[in-house]
């Protein structure tokens, strides 16, 4: 079972990192929105990758990483597993609250916008913001990574 359980983690962190490469790599080449139709298509496509592989990614990463602890004593006894674990969750709320919903919610009305149902004026407003989370979120993740691979001796705090 722990083995399963660090390979579903492990191919939840490869596809969360490289959601979050690929986010940044379309926010970079996000046209302006005065360029409407490309602005909402570019910003679809984040939308779903936000929501059909950032999100499972990062469920299944911090699912599995918390069935490995529950199922494994020796993590259960790492110090350096529960600095994942709560750098996990904080990354797992932001991802809802800083990526996942600014994504979301920036496809559906710049679809809005093309329809003529929104005002484009008010589009790219979470650019900058959602640019610094990705960043901040991808050196969380790659500490995480660094914390797995090098493993260092913390030990728990006693009962």
């Amino acid at each position: 079972m722990r083995r399963l359980m660090k390979f579903l983690h492990t191919m939840g962190a490869i596809g969360l990192m490289g959601a979050m490469a690929c986010l940044l790599v379309m926010l970079h080449f996000t046209p302006n929105p005065s360029a409407l139709s490309e602005y909402a298509r570019m910003r679809a496509a984040m939308g779903g990758i936000a929501t059909w592989i950032f999100f499972p990614s990062l469920a299944l990463t911090l699912i599995a990483g918390l069935l490995a602890i529950a199922f494994s004593p020796v993590y259960q006894n790492a110090g350096w597993a529960w600095i994942k674990l709560a750098s996990g969750i904080l990354v797992f709320e932001w991802g809802f609250v800083a990526i996942l919903g600014p994504m979301q919610q920036e496809a559906e009305l710049s679809a809005r916008a093309v329809s003529h149902q929104a005002d484009p004026a008010i589009l790219a407003g979470s650019l900058g913001a959602e640019w610094n989370s990705l960043w901040v979120m991808l050196a969380v993740a790659t500490a995480n990574v660094i914390l797995g691979i090098w493993r260092p001796r913390l030990s728990r705090l006693p009962d």
